[in-house]
């Protein structure tokens, strides 16, 4: 990928978060938060990038957090102590879609890694957050395990899949655009 064909990407995937990360500002959420895909996508497509492209998705999404709740009166339940646990999480999904790049064979079998990359990153992506957010973020007066277990059975479910739905959707336009790309490149020899 050239250098800005990669800077149009981030500047889409930055877009794409504000859009619907900050997307209850206005009142109502049109679309769900893309933040868990967002950094996904950005580990497979700028993994080279990684010293200021993370650092920089992370500052947006902290940004777009505090906008919230200091400028726009957004709830500040989910901002407590465990909010620090947001960098390593983030970084498992960065991690998981740089590892599929470096993996891809381009064979049946990467639809495989994917699946496999994506569920265990984001799997562990929100293992770190609830867990935090759950033990050490003082908004559950005596923490159990039990308790702990039926609200991470809760929030699971949409999470995860919230995340996989929009990864789904990229890898689609990866594909056609990926296969677009080519018959351009076949008709002009």
């Amino acid at each position: 990928m050239r250098p800005h064909q990669r800077l149009a990407l981030l500047v889409l995937l930055l877009a794409l978060m504000a859009a619907t990360r900050s997307s209850h500002i206005g009142g109502a959420q049109f679309l769900p938060d893309a933040s868990w895909a967002v950094f996904f996508a950005a580990g497979f497509y700028l993994r080279a990038q990684w010293r200021w492209a993370l650092p920089l998705l992370y500052l947006e999404a902290v940004g777009i957090d505090w906008i919230a709740t200091a400028q726009f009166g957004v709830s500040s339940y989910c901002l407590t102590p465990a909010y620090v646990f947001t960098l390593p999480a983030y970084a498992t999904l960065w991690l998981g879609g740089a590892w599929l790049a470096a993996h891809l064979r381009q064979a049946a079998g990467d639809w495989a890694r994917l699946a496999a990359s994506l569920w265990i990153s984001s799997s562990t992506c929100f293992l770190i957050t609830n867990a935090s957010f759950y033990w050490l973020g003082a908004r559950v007066s005596h923490p159990q395990l039990r308790g702990w277990l039926a609200n991470f059975a809760q929030w699971y479910g949409p999470f995860v899949g919230v995340t996989c739905c929009y990864v789904a959707l990229a890898a689609v336009l990866h594909l056609l655009l990926s296969r677009r790309l080519r018959l351009r490149l076949l008709r002009t020899r």
